[in-house]
């Protein structure tokens, strides 16, 4: 039996689970259309008030003066270093030197990741290898890679993207693991039995069955992208790299500003909320749609 066989060879387990999963399916119903006002409702108002909720209680600790201004700001003091930024023509680049290096690292980890998840995870002898080793790989935390990248490669993008790639592709590769480990053998059998083996079965019926998650390791393989990134924007320093938003709030460190030190973390903050609700709660979503799961979901 070749490897690429191998891909799709299931372990002997009893298709009751999978029988069972394939009749909810079919008995779920599709959600309908959620109008608009419910949509302001329930997912556009709790956090604007939460965010209120926030800026008041920031805003009443500094009126009390529960600590001195030189450590907590007022937020008209973060909103002015924002507005600095801006009128200095800075912020959109400051923004984008960080956010198109995370989305380059992730999509590489991605297109590395994917085939060694299901490398490991078809193939017994690998995973007895590489299994132990990608769970402690994720477990490590990214900042510990920064210097070893920096003596290996310099203080260039390129060690900004091997931290990238050591932080994302472990968290990639055990979320395909784990949602190829959940699917029922029935798919893969029904797959064989339509001529999907090898490397056109595992991407018509192994990877399709193992969305979901392999869904949740993206979304925390873009998490562990983001925190790598910023780690390692925030030690290294040169003026090759740009300015992105670790090194802009390690800046801000230096002069000892903290209001600019806040909107540094504001700003890293909001840009990984905006990419996961832009990018992946739609694919969720649709994921979710597809596999009549939607009702239950939500």
């Amino acid at each position: 039996m070749s490897r690429s066989d191998t891909l799709l060879t299931p372990p002997p387990v009893d298709d009751s689970a999978g029988v069972g999963a394939g009749l909810d399916a079919l008995e779920a119903v599709r959600a309908p259309r959620v109008p608009p006002g419910r949509v302001l409702r329930e997912k556009v108002l709790p956090p604007v008030l939460g965010a209120v909720l926030v800026l008041g209680a920031w805003q009443l600790a500094y009126s009390l003066r529960l600590t001195t201004p030189d450590k907590l700001p007022s937020p008209a003091a973060v909103w002015g270093a924002l507005t600095d930024l801006w009128y200095e023509g800075t912020l959109f680049s400051i923004i984008w030197t960080s956010v198109w290096r995370g989305l380059s690292g992730f999509l590489a980890a991605v297109a590395i990741g994917t085939p060694i998840g299901l490398l490991v995870a078809r193939v017994k002898p690998v995973r007895a290898a590489l299994g132990p080793v990608l769970s402690g790989l994720q477990s490590l935390p990214s900042v510990a890679w920064v210097p070893a990248a920096v003596i290996w490669l310099g203080i260039d993008d390129s060690a900004m993207y091997a931290v990238i790639l050591l932080g994302a592709v472990p968290s990639i590769a055990n979320g395909l693991i784990a949602g190829v480990d959940q699917v029922p053998p029935l798919f893969l059998r029904a797959g064989r039995t339509l001529g999907a083996t090898g490397l056109r079965g595992a991407r018509h019926v192994l990877l399709p069955a193992a969305l979901p998650g392999y869904l949740a390791g993206l979304k925390q393989g873009w998490a562990f992208s983001w925190r790598s990134l910023m780690a390692a924007e925030l030690i290294a320093s040169s003026p090759d790299l740009g300015l992105g938003l670790g090194r802009y709030l390690e800046n801000q460190r230096e002069f000892s500003d903290m209001a600019g030190v806040l909107l540094g973390i504001l700003l890293i903050f909001v840009v990984g909320v905006a990419v996961d609700l832009l990018v992946f709660a739609p694919v969720e979503r649709r994921v979710l749609r597809a596999r009549g799961l939607l009702v239950a979901a939500e």
